[in-house]
């Protein structure tokens, strides 16, 4: 019998991911079996593979890899893993501490009167806006609407920032249609200013502290949802004026709502649902 792996298949607003605990697991390629496992034609299909490790520095170690392969820092993910690891009795408090690329980050799984997840609060860290801490081969800081040439006809006004992975947040009259969703994005996340690349965010003040928004991953393409960009998102409004620190901010897309609190100074807060959609084992020789 071909040797095979456990997986958890869930999501977070439609953020959909592979979750596999790898804390016994022998020595992987978790690069290429992230592209093989994503693949949502001959694979399981999902928006990124996350692998739980053990760790001194926190109650467990989350690593996330994009489709193609690629390493990143995930806040849907984040929220995914807190549920998973409550539930699968590896850690047994609803408080608790995981680590990422990005740093130790704490989770909080809140419970309705008859004991059942409804929502996670995960800490996001501080937002970056140094340059070279996002990265972005520009001068200007914090970088607010900077005018980024897309293509001979097209510039974007880009406010960019880390939340432990690159964003690019621009905020537009209405969303982008197709044709110009899938023209612009990936040119924006190739651009020779982001030596990382960078993820995209579309977005668009619906009303006071409401944002509606548009998601282009790196490493992914589009999702429907993305915890880091709706961080960035909320970040970027606020620092435009156009949302108040002193209020949460919603922030929705494709596959629903997450609540974002960020006052200039302190770390983000961002509070949404975590879903497990089933289980599966994967063989890893086909």
């Amino acid at each position: 019998m071909a040797e095979k792996i456990a997986f958890t298949k869930m999501h977070g607003v439609g953020n959909d991911f592979v979750v596999v605990d790898g804390r016994d697991a022998n020595d992987q390629d978790w690069s290429a079996l992230a592209i093989e496992m994503c693949d949502r034609h001959t694979g399981i299909g999902a928006d990124g593979l996350i692998i739980l490790e053990r760790t001194l520095f926190a109650d467990l170690m989350m690593r996330m890899y994009n489709p193609d392969g690629t390493p990143d820092v995930c806040g849907n993910g984040l929220r995914c893993v807190a549920r998973y690891a409550v539930e699968e009795g590896i850690v047994s408090k609803d408080d608790l501490f995981i680590g990422t690329l990005a740093g130790v980050r704490r989770a909080k799984l809140h419970r309705n009167a008859e004991g059942q997840i409804v929502s996670i609060t995960v800490s996001m860290g501080r937002p970056q806006f140094e340059p070279a801490s996002i990265p972005m081969r520009v001068a200007q800081e914090p970088v607010i609407d900077f005018p980024l040439d897309v293509t001979p006809t097209e510039t974007l006004l880009i406010t960019a920032l880390s939340t432990g992975t690159t964003h690019a947040v621009t905020f537009v009259a209405e969303l982008p249609d197709d044709e110009r969703f899938f023209t612009i994005s990936p040119l924006v996340e190739k651009h020779p200013l982001f030596p990382e690349r960078a993820s995209l965010m579309w977005c668009v003040l619906v009303a006071p502290n409401v944002l509606s928004m548009r998601i282009w991953e790196r490493g992914a393409g589009e999702t429907w949802g993305c915890g880091t960009g709706a961080c960035a998102a909320a970040v970027a409004a606020v620092l435009k004026n156009c949302a108040s620190p002193d209020a949460p901010i919603v922030v929705r897309s494709k596959g629903g709502e997450l609540i974002v609190r960020w006052r200039p100074g302190a770390e983000i807060e961002m509070t949404g649902p975590a879903e497990r959609v089933y289980r599966g084992f994967y063989p890893l020789c086909r």
